[in-house]
């Protein structure tokens, strides 16, 4: 795999099992939920707030800069409610705020592999995947996983899962793999690009640098929020899944806004 960066043992480790999972068109969702009582794979999504329902979401370019600016609006606060940790890595909850878009694969460094480019602010208190960065200042790099980080990830329609998605695996031995270095070792389409997230009343804010998505500054995008969880255990199902969509902001993932020119908020986060 080109471009691998080597991440923490421990969570190397833990995910050994789940390594050669790759994406399987043919497993059986009875498979998955046959396995459901185990409580490592207990599928228990947190109940829908207003931190999660979405009010309106934007990418700003703003050209003086170099920057696109994310932003998601709730009708709580963003970011106010994160998962309750499961203990293990075997079904860890992932809560999401996600930007389905129209960029390619190649342009945020995963090749020309297909599928969905998304940007993903995260939040998920079972384990740290972001190893370069200390997103709490303790000067410790991985104990951070509960404060809102971003990944790029590479997202595909999968049936076993109730959401309908997951992160695209890939075979860890697929020397074809081109992947970003700032990847955290997992075996899928997952990158941890370390930009700033800002979170202030009832807005999520992200600043990507222009030339880490190629110079693109026109495309299309949607949000959704959503709920993950990490199965190492169940070949049945994928490794990380979309288990449950509290709310697309288009209704039907439609990719509907673009890019807009200029930083002009029309107000300050409530």
């Amino acid at each position: 795999m080109k471009g691998a960066f080597p991440i923490a043992a421990t969570l190397a480790a833990l995910l050994a099992c789940a390594a050669t999972a790759v994406d399987t068109p043919t497993a059986r969702a009875s498979d998955s939920s046959a396995g459901a009582e185990s409580p490592g794979r207990a599928i228990r999504p947190p109940e829908k707030s207003p931190d999660l329902d979405l009010a309106a979401a934007s990418v700003r370019h703003v050209p003086e800069l170099g920057i696109l600016v994310f932003e998601v609006r709730v009708v709580g606060t963003a970011g106010g409610t994160v998962p309750k940790p499961a203990g293990q890595m075997d079904g860890a909850p992932v809560l999401g705020y996600v930007f389905p878009t129209s960029l390619r694969a190649s342009q945020v460094g995963f090749g020309d592999a297909k599928g969905i480019v998304a940007l993903a602010i995260t939040s998920h208190p079972d384990f740290d995947d972001t190893p370069l960065f200390d997103e709490n200042g303790d000067r410790e790099y991985d104990d951070d996983g509960v404060v809102w980080h971003p990944h790029w990830v590479l997202l595909g329609e999968d049936e076993r899962v109730a959401g309908g998605l997951s992160v695209r695996q890939f075979d860890p031995k697929d020397e074809t793999v081109t992947m970003p270095p700032t990847n955290p070792g997992m075996p899928m389409y997952m990158d941890s690009p370390g930009f700033g997230v800002v979170t202030k009343g009832d807005a999520l804010r992200v600043v990507v640098p222009v030339y880490r998505v190629s110079n693109t500054t026109r495309f299309e995008f949607d949000a959704v929020s959503a709920y993950m969880q990490v199965n190492t255990s169940d070949d049945g199902r994928p490794l990380l899944g979309v288990y449950e969509v509290y709310e697309v902001l288009s209704g039907d993932l439609s990719l509907p806004y673009s890019v807009v020119e200029g930083w002009s908020p029309a107000a300050e986060p409530q």
